[in-house]
C-alpha cells in the first residue's frame, strides 16, 4: 500500500469532487486552535471532524519553511515538516483536553520512527502545544497514558512547541470524503485500523 500516487488521479480527483474544504475558509469568534501529528494526516481527519465542538479541520504541514511546504518534497523526507491536523474548536463545547483524548486514540505512541506502516520524520507524532497551559495538559495527559497500563512499551510521542503551520494542497483536504474507496484501503492496509480496534476494543464496550 503506498500514497505516492500519480499527479494526474489526483488532478482528476479535485476535478470531479471540487473544493470540499478550503483552509482560509473564516471561523467563528471565541474558537482556539490545536496541532497533531500522528502520522497521515489522511487519517486523522475524521475522528475531529466528528467530534462535536469541533467547528473545522485542515491537515497540512508544519516544522519546516513555506518554500518546503509541498506534499511533494515531505513525502520525500526532503523537509523538516511533519504532517499535521489543524484542528479549529469551541473550548465552550469540547476541551483541549477532550482533543488529547481524541489524539491519543488514533496513533501508536509507542512508535518512535513514524506511524505504522509509514516510516520517517514527516510521520512522527508529536503534539505542538501553543502555550504554556496546553504544554501542562499535553504532558500530564502523556503521563496518564503511560501509568494506564494500557502500553506495555514507553510512551515516546513528543510534546514540541508550536510552529508555523502550512495548509496542505486542497486534494488531501477531507480524503476520506472525496476518495472514501481509497482512504479506507490505506486505512485498513497500513495497519492502523487494526491497531486501533485491538488496542481500545474494551473501552468501546463500555
Amino acid at each position: 500500500m503506498t500514497r505516492h500516487f500519480s499527479a494526474l488521479f489526483f488532478v482528476l480527483a479535485v476535478l470531479l469532487t471540487g473544493n470540499i474544504c478550503r483552509a482560509d475558509e473564516t471561523t467563528p469568534a471565541g474558537t482556539k486552535t490545536a496541532i497533531f501529528a500522528g502520522g497521515c494526516f489522511w487519517c486523522m481527519q475524521p475522528p475531529f471532524d466528528n467530534a462535536q465542538g469541533v467547528v473545522k479541520t485542515v491537515v497540512g504541514y508544519t516544522g519546516g519553511s513555506a518554500e518546503d511546504a509541498n506534499y511533494e518534497k515531505v513525502s520525500a523526507h526532503r523537509t523538516r515538516h511533519r504532517e499535521v491536523i489543524e484542528v479549529t474548536y469551541n473550548p465552550a463545547q469540547i476541551s483541549y483536553d477532550q482533543l488529547l483524548d481524541i489524539f491519543w486514540r488514533q496513533i501508536n505512541p509507542t512508535q518512535a520512527d513514524g506511524q505504522f506502516h509509514d516510516i520517517g520524520l514527516s510521520y512522527q507524532a508529536a503534539i505542538y502545544f501553543g502555550n504554556e497551559e496546553e504544554k501542562k495538559a499535553a504532558e500530564t495527559s502523556k503521563d496518564k497514558l503511560g501509568k494506564s497500563g494500557k502500553f506495555s512499551k514507553p510512551i515516546v510521542t513528543e510534546i514540541l512547541p508550536a510552529m508555523a503551520f502550512y495548509p496542505a494542497e486542497d486534494y488531501h483536504q477531507k480524503y476520506y470524503l472525496k476518495n472514501p474507496a481509497e482512504y479506507e484501503a490505506y486505512h485498513s492496509g497500513s495497519g492502523r485500523g487494526k491497531f486501533l480496534e485491538k488496542t481500545w476494543r474494551d473501552e468501546k464496550k463500555k
